[in-house]
């Protein structure tokens, strides 16, 4: 059975916001967490700046000639129906298996994606009409560009489901953020205690870039040693 797509918070998407991926996937590892780095999915225009949402996931399987036709486009389940059920804020992760011979979408869905207000589109898959999505303005991280159509390669078969995107394993409602860097999964259970830990490591970092500017030596300083601790702890008091 599909998931209710959920809203996500104002104040956690405003601090994840400020936090890049490169530092949630090391908050994440030290959690235990390996596998959270969506593969192939890359900045299709490098500088769309970070999006934060909930996971609302799609999934295509292998293409099979008797369903995977223009005219299944009209198909209750379809891309098309999966849009529509899109809530604003959310981001489209859409597993394609990593096919990238087939465009999984073009301009025209990928316009009313942002019509209706979904932040971002993240797959392992390919998109196509690329001036046309690119004109849409909805930010996309993906695994390339092809002139067929999905069904030249895969069939959809429904969404809001567990889904394996990138090599990762992604539910819905999870949260997805992405910036330039690619696209990274925050298990929902795990989001507080992550955005959390996340916002500390940002703000340790930005101390010891200024301590690297100032001249001193990586050694004790990155990852900091007690002395370095103690420092950083009387700088957190000071800014208080």
């Amino acid at each position: 059975m599909a998931a209710e797509p959920l809203p996500l918070d104002e104040d956690i998407a405003r601090a994840l916001a400020g936090v890049t991926t490169a530092t949630l996937t090391t908050v994440l590892l030290k959690k235990g967490l390996r596998k959270v780095w969506v593969r192939g999915a890359r900045a299709l225009r490098p500088g769309q700046g970070r999006r934060v949402g909930r996971a609302f996931t799609l999934r295509f399987v292998p293409a099979r000639e008797d369903l995977a036709t223009p005219a299944s486009w009209g198909a209750p389940i379809s891309t098309r129906a999966a849009i529509e059920a899109m809530p604003a804020g959310c981001i489209a992760v859409v597993d394609a298996m990593g096919v990238t011979e087939a465009g999984i979408f073009g301009d025209i869905l990928c316009a009313r994606m942002r019509q209706r207000g979904v932040a971002g589109l993240v797959s392992d898959g390919a998109v196509r009409d690329l001036a046309g999505v690119l004109g849409t303005g909805l930010p996309v991280w993906c695994g390339g560009v092809a002139a067929p159509p999905s069904v030249a390669a895969l069939t959809f078969v429904g969404w809001q489901e567990p889904v394996g995107c990138g090599g990762v394993a992604v539910f819905p409602n999870d949260v997805v953020v992405a910036d330039d860097d690619g696209a990274v999964l925050i298990p929902a259970a795990l989001l507080h205690e992550v955005v959390a830990a996340a916002q500390e490591q940002e703000r340790l970092e930005d101390w010891i870039m200024g301590q690297v500017e100032a001249g001193v030596a990586l050694p004790g300083l990155y990852p900091p040693d007690a002395e370095r601790q103690a420092a950083y702890a009387a700088w957190v008091r000071s800014q208080r």
